[in-house]
């Protein structure tokens, strides 16, 4: 039995070592045999499509004629930069401003509500204490209460009462 478990690891390990260096080796040894290689192909390709067939009119596009016959962009386009970095600015002040805004807004309904729960939170502190004052008089009384029947019962097992 022992013989065989051995059998199957050595055949494991070999057919493992096989799988794992095989390719490597049938690589080696196929470049050193000759082979035949195929005939250069020889194809004839049309050159890929291009751009201006699809477009034609594209290169005849510049940069400076965009805009020239639209008013508003030839006016934002002769601004000066320093005119724009102002006007870019001015606009992130005032998102900025709106951002402050809504952050404060929010911040007063967050306090408003943390009062309200505040005050939630001081009536069942109130309703707490009172319940815990109105349990220890009673257990206070209970005791009284206790010691007076235990007294009473004492008297009465010594005046010949019995408990049948």
């Amino acid at each position: 039995m022992m013989g065989s478990g051995r059998w199957c690891l050595v055949m494991f390990a070999v057919i493992s070592a096989l799988c794992v260096s095989g390719p490597a080796l049938y690589w080696k040894f196929h470049k050193t045999i000759p082979n035949f290689t195929c005939p250069p192909c020889s194809c004839h390709c049309p050159p890929p499509p291009s751009l201006l067939r699809f477009a034609p009119g594209l290169l005849n596009l510049s940069v400076t004629d965009c805009g020239k016959s639209d008013p508003e962009v030839k006016q934002e386009m002769g601004k000066e930069f320093v005119d724009l970095l102002t006007e870019e600015l001015k606009l992130q002040e005032g998102v900025s401003a709106e951002h402050a805004q809504h952050m404060n807004v929010t911040l007063t309904d967050a306090r408003r509500v943390a009062s309200q729960y505040q005050r939630e939170a001081d009536k069942c502190v109130a309703a707490t204490e009172t319940c815990e004052g109105a349990r220890e008089h009673s257990e206070a009384l209970l005791r009284k209460e206790t010691k007076l029947t235990l007294l009473w019962e004492q008297r009465a097992r010594n005046l010949g009462w019995t408990t049948e």
